[in-house]
């Protein structure tokens, strides 16, 4: 017999504990595994490098490398909440039209010759799911090292999930002939060096908010400190 939950009940699980609404952008400490809005953890961390919730200490000089988007969360949470996302996605397109700053999921027509995102998962190319539906983020991709070669085209196009992860293999395949040789490339934004689990939507709102697109990324060796 199916058994019906009140939504109330589950609120504690689903809500950020610093605005008390319903995660938006569900970004994860790193440490502790706690849990909040992708916006109200980055302005807390501008000032703080401390979880909000226990107070643990994510990095004493670069805790926005130590937190992660948790994409699964927000699944459930969109799922949970009745046209949570559609009003998102509408507060988050009046947002950037009252500033009049360009919207990255509006940004559909530019880099017509860019690549897709998706050849890095070329192994996968039987599946359905290429994430097309995604917001997408374009991307400029360029080498910061004369031990490497330049791609052939700097620009791409990509889901705004996709993690720097995913662009160290797309360049390792591309300038060394190898994905699995990802870990030997650094993915860098503004000479900064950027975790392997940050999605691009999180690089471009907390390192390219107020500058055009497309987001400018650098790649170098890996450089073991």
């Amino acid at each position: 017999m199916e058994r019906k939950i009140k939504l109330k009940t589950l609120n504690s699980a689903i809500t950020c504990q610093i605005c008390q609404g319903y995660l938006i952008d569900a970004t994860t400490v790193v440490e502790c595994l706690h849990t909040f809005c992708k916006s109200c953890l980055v302005k807390h961390l501008e000032e703080n490098n401390t979880c909000p919730s226990c107070l643990s200490i994510i990095h004493q000089s670069h805790p926005l490398n130590y937190i992660s988007f948790d994409r699964s969360m927000q699944d459930i949470v969109y799922k949970l909440v009745p046209n949570l996302q559609e009003d998102e996605m509408n507060r988050e397109r009046e947002f950037y039209k009252e500033r009049n700053l360009p919207n990255p999921k509006d940004i559909q027509q530019a880099h017509d010759n860019d690549e897709n995102m998706d050849k890095i998962n070329e192994e996968k190319h039987q599946e359905s799911d290429y994430h097309r539906q995604d917001e997408q983020v374009n991307v400029c991709l360029e080498c910061s090292s004369n031990n490497l070669k330049h791609l052939k085209r700097r620009f791409i196009r990509c889901s705004s999930q996709a993690t720097i992860t995913h662009l160290k293999k797309f360049v390792a395949k591309k300038v060394l002939n190898g994905m699995e040789k990802y870990r030997d490339i650094d993915i860098l934004c503004n000479d900064e060096l950027l975790g392997k689990d940050h999605t691009l939507k999180f690089v471009y709102v907390t390192r390219w908010r107020f500058k055009e697109p497309p987001l400018r990324l650098q790649y170098r060796p890996r450089i073991d400190l």
